[in-house]
């Protein structure tokens, strides 16, 4: 009988904000594939002879893709239940949808077990709303780590400076002076509020903020470096409002602030 593959969320890295079901989940799987992205006192959570890392790193695949694909069905084919374990939600950027596909063409069953997505609880820790009455009423989620083969961006950033409201880029780290400079070329006004949030619910999670003219000096001076979140519009600016009352209740959160 083939089994079932769980394509489950780890949620930005607390393990306190998995989910009941994720939590169950990876207590009773046979094996659990994971990320480096899922927090490392969640990956702990999984006893190492249960656990296979197929995890990616910057500059290259350590396992690829259709690697990854090929070894849910055969674990599946085996009867096993597998966890597919992934970094924030794994419909978020996450490429889950690829491995449903995947997944659904090979007869597999599957379930997806959503997550809070760094996306959002990232910026959220750090003080920062991405919707907020007064200064953004919508929100542009945004990859800055698109499939290499592409010949193009497909971000238009010259239509996202015109929509307004936030817009909130997730590993795109690396690639922060040309979105920053094609934003400002588009007309964003270079004194529009950043935030970069990296290993944001982590323990050693820091924020460092400044604008859409000095962020990129901001982000080598500090040394911020993936996994972060960048957020960009005026929501940015509340977390000035709340980052003493932040620094006094998370003293274990680094926060570094460009005046």
């Amino acid at each position: 009988m083939t089994g079932t593959v769980y394509l489950v969320g780890s949620g930005p890295g607390d393990p306190d904000l998995l989910t009941v079901r994720a939590k169950r989940l990876l207590e009773t799987a046979d094996v659990v594939l994971h990320d480096k992205l899922p927090g490392p006192e969640i990956i702990d959570l999984v006893p190492d002879d249960r656990a296979e890392d197929v995890g990616k790193r910057a500059g290259g695949e350590r396992t690829s893709q259709a690697e990854i694909n090929e070894r849910l069905v055969e674990l599946a084919r085996e009867g096993q239940t597998v966890v597919r374990l992934k970094g924030g939600d794994p419909f978020v950027f996450g490429r889950g949808g690829e491995e449903a596909e995947y997944l659904a063409a090979h007869g597999v069953p599957f379930e997806v077990v959503p997550a809070v997505t760094s996306a959002v609880a990232a910026p959220a820790v750090a003080g920062i709303p991405v919707t907020h009455r007064d200064h953004a009423s919508s929100v542009s989620f945004v990859t800055g780590h698109e499939d290499p083969a592409k010949e193009e961006s497909a971000v238009d950033w010259e239509a996202l400076a015109a929509t307004g409201g936030t817009i909130v880029v997730l590993m795109g780290v690396g690639r922060l002076p040309d979105y920053a400079t094609a934003l400002r070329e588009a007309g964003m006004a270079p004194d529009t509020p950043v935030a970069l949030v990296e290993r944001g619910t982590w323990p050693d999670q820091r924020v460092a903020t400044g604008t859409l003219k000095t962020i990129v000096d901001v982000r080598d001076e500090a040394g911020i470096e993936p996994p972060a979140v960048t957020v960009i519009g005026e929501v940015a600016a509340t977390r000035e409002r709340v980052v003493e009352w932040l620094a006094n209740e998370r003293d274990d959160a680094a926060v570094v602030d460009d005046g």
